[in-house]
């Protein structure tokens, strides 16, 4: 690929991209300072990662295609502080797990890795400097800036706890210190970019570019969601469970809005094969219904689904067969690779459902749940109690070991 000049660099970096606040800096960087932009891209490791990633992997590529140097956080201590999504002992196992994945995903669209920096939260986080600075911040920012920045973000309950105002906070904080010009993200990131560019500079550090990706509707309709099995594909879900998926997918005849099947070709499919160097999405069509069909474009695709010329199941057909075709390198690798499969299984080993204590005079239980240590839940099982310190000594272990 020829080199390319500074204003060829700024329209690939802001291609596809919903919103750029600080556009200017980008330009500062790459015209009068005449050096690569310095960016980051976060993301806790809390649920599996899923297809919906493919998105921001896509103007990863845009930015290394433009030379910038990246960085991707993996915000451990984030994805704990977020109302406690991961708990802290499984943190440094789901942090190496997206890692790994992530990786898969870049070189299975054919992105080199070599130019990409993979930073974890908790490699800098603790340090008496970044303490200190969050401290200087949180004395700036009210409750209630600090909860509005968060709102799309961290996860919203009745009874919110203090770390989810912490949250917005470090995030501002980390583009100082991980020594970038500009923070990419989702546009529901928006409210936290906006209280660091309103803020850094009150503790003495520079305003940074923010770079906006549009929000990609999930299968199921609305925010595409790890937290949702109907709404997202996960990376390492086979053929036969991408093409259920795909088929139970919300996508009614004609309608073009809020279509997450269509949106997923305009954000993931025709950008990837964009890259790959031709711009393409194939239908694998019947002949008795027209036979297969490419389209180079997402207007020229959502008007032929507008007027009926193409139909769900032959849309859904092609969705299933190139996100197959995507996926089979990473899960490849996944199966090739016995540490990704060991650290897979640290991260999200099966879940155990604990049944609930029964008040003394209910049926089911045996004793009163202050006498002994065991008690028998309501098919006669036991049940464990625990002991409050036991909880305390476990978040101080696996505090310990976040760093590992």
């Amino acid at each position: 690929m020829a080199e390319l000049n500074a204003q060829e660099k700024i329209s690939l970096i802001t291609q596809g991209l919903q919103e750029v606040l600080k556009e200017n800096i980008i330009a500062d960087v790459l015209i009068k300072e005449n050096r690569p932009l310095k960016i980051y891209w976060g993301t806790a490791p809390t649920g599996r990662p899923h297809c919906g990633y493919f998105v921001p992997m896509v103007k990863i590529a845009h930015f290394l295609q433009a030379g910038c140097e990246v960085k991707v956080l993996l915000a451990d201590i984030h994805a704990f502080l977020d109302n406690m999504k991961a708990p802290l002992d499984l943190v440094a196992h789901r942090a190496k797990y997206y890692e790994l994945i992530i990786k898969a995903v870049l070189r299975a669209i054919g992105v080199s890795i070599d130019k990409l920096t993979f930073v974890k939260g908790s490699d800098y986080q603790l340090s008496p400097q970044y303490t200190m600075d969050l401290f200087r911040l949180s004395s700036l920012v009210s409750e209630h800036d600090a909860r509005k920045a968060g709102a799309e973000v961290v996860k919203q309950v009745q009874s919110p706890l203090l770390s989810g105002l912490i949250y917005p906070l470090m995030q501002a904080l980390d583009e100082e210190h991980l020594g970038v010009d500009a923070q990419f993200g989702g546009v529901d990131q928006r409210k936290i970019f906006t209280l660091a560019a309103e803020n850094l500079t009150k503790v003495g550090f520079k305003q940074r570019a923010h770079l906006m990706n549009p929000m990609v509707p999930g299968l199921a309709g609305g925010k595409m969601s790890a937290s949702d099995p109907n709404s997202k594909i996960d990376l390492l879900d086979g053929p036969e469970i991408v093409k259920t998926k795909v088929k139970k997918a919300l996508c009614n005849p004609g309608v073009v809005e809020g279509n997450g099947v269509l949106s997923f070709v305009e954000y993931v499919l025709l950008p990837i094969s964009a890259l790959a160097g031709e711009q393409t999405f194939h239908v694998p069509r019947p002949e008795k219904y027209g036979g297969p069909v490419d389209f180079k474009d997402i207007e020229e695709l959502k008007k032929a689904y507008a007027a009926g010329e193409l139909s769900p199941p032959d849309l859904k057909s092609g969705v299933t067969a190139a996100l197959n075709k995507l996926l089979a390198p990473v899960q490849e690798e996944f199966k090739s690779s016995k540490e990704f499969q060991e650290i897979e299984k640290l991260a999200y080993p099966p879940e155990v459902k604990v049944k609930k204590v029964k008040k003394d005079g209910q049926k089911g239980g045996t004793q009163h749940p202050n006498k002994g240590s065991q008690n028998k839940g309501t098919k006669g099982q036991d049940v464990q109690e625990v002991d409050p310190k036991d909880d305390i000594a476990t978040s101080a272990t696996a505090m310990d070991n976040l760093t590992v």
